[in-house]
């Protein structure tokens, strides 16, 4: 789930994506945004976040109830669901977000030893992270220092945390040090480590 290093690529203007000029861009992605990954949690937390647009894009078992969210909460102008679309689309989205969210809880094995593929887009596009402590994802941001955590899943405690990580003096710093982690974290050095794994090995003749 280890991304290639992005060194070409073009966005489009934040214009031709339809994105707020003067507002932070939050970006919540992946393909399956399902209960208990927080989503639920994150539409609630943006009546508490200042001067802030929240993405989320992708799809998953929650959508609907989203969908009801935003619309029963009048956050139209404050939380905008994007269903899936391809990668390269996505990125651009990506490539313009001031803060990309991964707050799964552990409420499993799968969620609690994930490490997403979001967090490897988020690196690539030097977007600082907030996430929740799971070990592999804690390991990476904690290793980097490209973002910061939340210790609860209660919507004001969130939106509060957000605000204050904008406000940071560390929050420039986060955004800086992705650029280490974009040339450490990537497919075109893992797969070496992956081809070198396979030649050590020695097989029965």
């Amino acid at each position: 789930n280890i991304p290639e290093q992005i060194s070409e690529f073009i966005a489009p203007t934040k214009q031709e994506l339809n994105l707020p000029l003067n507002k932070k861009i939050i970006v919540m992605q992946g393909a399956g945004i399902n209960i208990d990954r927080g989503a639920e949690e994150m539409v609630d937390a943006m009546e508490f976040i200042d001067n802030a647009v929240l993405y989320i894009i992708g799809g998953g078992d929650v959508w609907k109830i989203l969908e009801i969210k935003v619309k029963e909460q009048q956050l139209e102008e404050k939380v905008i669901l994007i269903k899936k679309i391809p990668k390269n689309e996505l990125m651009g989205y990506t490539h313009h977000a001031d803060l990309g969210i991964s707050i799964d809880k552990n409420t499993n094995p799968n969620y609690y030893n994930s490490l997403p593929n979001k967090i490897f887009d988020y690196i690539q596009s030097g977007v600082p992270i907030l996430a929740t402590r799971l070990p592999e994802i804690e390991k990476i941001i904690t290793k980097y220092n490209i973002g910061w955590f939340i210790d609860s899943h209660e919507p004001k405690k969130i939106g509060d945390t957000i605000n204050q990580l904008f406000l940071s003096e560390n929050y420039l710093k986060f955004k800086q040090n992705t650029a280490v982690a974009a040339k450490e974290l990537n497919w075109n050095l893992e797969k070496q480590n992956y081809l070198e794994l396979i030649r050590s090995v020695s097989f029965p003749t």
